[in-house]
């Protein structure tokens, strides 16, 4: 067991007190069962911190691997906003080598033959190219890849609320099996509590074996369902762990008064704001980048207006430049690249219709999804009553069949039936409850509020 550092402290001093023969016994009793009591209470105070879903959350937010993967997309389309920022710069290549040829080329002049370059030469050159103008295709390129970034920033987002999703779902679905493997304990406790009734009431002769072996069977039957109870309890614990980057063993207290804020009644209709979302932004984004690619692509058909600056050298003592510096300023067009500049059109265009298409589809299953969640929000709330009067009167109806048993009125069967209802009863209470819950949590995170 660990203990907190001021418990250790005093526990220190108790040691020393102990060995004071000043001290009387008696009081060192007293005062080693005072701290004794004090390092139990802080001890408690230590490890009996309640985990709340705005720490799950949180720990989600921070440590879920599945979002540190998807982090990276945003990063990775910021670099390449900058690889495409590069083509407004000029572009600087330098070049060097040495050549050797077989035999120097030369020229006839008066059918004498003249050399005009050494055989064996070095080369050097610099050259600076930049693009002044090309119809738009360097804009559309950069709004394209901007738009990439803002799209892979709200797919993270879209990322961390389903994972905020799946943290709340598990998290109630902890709790419930909580209140679950309590019904089932409390089944098995009054499945025993009957069983030494009939037992009583088979030796003194009253009722059959069969009472008792009836009562044997159900008894094995709730200890079932309480082991697989608790099996649920530690795979949906795995789960919360794993969503919340913890060690998988990790257990700790939960917070039974967690709820997810009620955002109201709302009216849902065809003029839904899905602005929120933010896998509706992204398609959005998307969409944008689609319509820049189909201005790149039109614009491949255009003419591009250019600049270059250069100084080459060819080592030569032929000739009496041997360094040569030039500008130009030039016009280049491409007339036939076998149709590739057609397809890309076609591609583009196309691609822009499939996102379209796409955005259209993700609206209307969004405002099925917000439907749907209202839907199972409202229905939840009204099993929540139903349940709460179902506990009552299973309740009711166990007692007045136990009463009906002792007095040897009832049979075992009536008995074992009724508690088998009160379970049931308490299990859909627990189930419509926080069903209830997450539904809220889905309306939310439909309406982009996760």
């Amino acid at each position: 067991m660990k203990f907190h550092p001021a418990s250790l402290v005093l526990i220190n001093r108790i040691r020393v007190l102990m060995k004071s023969p000043s001290v009387q016994l008696m009081q060192k009793m007293i005062f080693f069962l005072l701290i004794c009591a004090f390092c139990l209470s802080v001890t408690s105070q230590a490890w009996s911190a309640t985990l709340t879903l705005h720490d799950c959350l949180q720990k989600a937010k921070d440590s879920n691997p599945a979002l540190k993967s998807s982090a990276w997309d945003p990063r990775i389309a910021e670099e390449n906003v900058r690889q495409v920022a590069a083509i407004y710069l000029p572009r600087v290549d330098a070049q060097a080598g040495y050549t050797m040829q077989l035999e120097p080329q030369a020229v006839m002049i008066g059918g004498q033959t003249a050399e005009t370059q050494e055989p064996d030469y070095a080369f050097a050159g610099l050259s600076a190219t930049h693009t002044l103008y090309d119809f738009g295709r360097r804009g559309a390129r950069m709004s394209r890849a901007e738009a990439y970034v803002d799209s892979s920033s709200q797919l993270f987002e879209d990322k961390r609320s389903n994972i905020a999703l799946q943290v709340i779902e598990t998290y109630f679905g902890i709790l419930e099996s909580e209140k679950l493997i309590q019904a089932a304990s409390d089944e098995v406790a009054q499945v025993e509590e009957h069983r030494r009734v009939a037992q009583v009431l088979f030796e003194e002769g009253v009722v059959t074996r069969n009472d008792v072996l009836q009562a044997d069977v159900r008894l094995a039957a709730a200890r079932q369902k309480l082991l697989t109870m608790r099996n649920r309890r530690e795979n949906i614990w795995l789960r919360l762990n794993f969503l919340t980057g913890n060690r998988s063993g990790f257990r700790a207290d939960l917070d039974e008064s967690a709820a997810i804020a009620d955002i109201g009644q709302t009216t849902w209709d065809e003029k839904l704001d899905l602005s929120r979302r933010h896998d509706i932004q992204a398609l959005r984004h998307d969409l944008r980048a689609g319509e820049s690619e189909v201005v790149e692509s039109r614009s491949n058909f255009f003419p591009e207006i250019y600049t270059r600056l250069a100084l080459d050298y060819v080592q030569n003592d032929k000739v009496r430049e041997q360094t040569i510096m030039s500008a130009t300023l030039g016009i280049k067009v491409n007339l036939f690249d076998g149709f590739a500049s057609t397809a890309s059109r076609q591609k583009a265009v196309k691609n822009r219709s499939r996102i379209q298409d796409t955005l259209q589809l993700a609206e209307q299953q969004a405002r099925l999804e917000v439907d749907t969640a209202a839907n199972d929000k409202a229905v939840a709330q009204e099993r929540i009553s139903v349940a709460e009067t179902a506990i009552r009167q299973s309740e009711e109806n166990l007692r007045i069949n136990k009463e009906r048993y002792q007095e040897r009125v009832g049979t075992a069967t009536e008995v074992l039936d009724a508690q088998t209802l009160v379970t049931q009863a308490k299990t859909d209470y627990y189930q419509a409850f926080y069903e209830y819950q997450t539904a809220a949590a889905r309306l939310n995170k439909s309406l982009g509020n996760l």
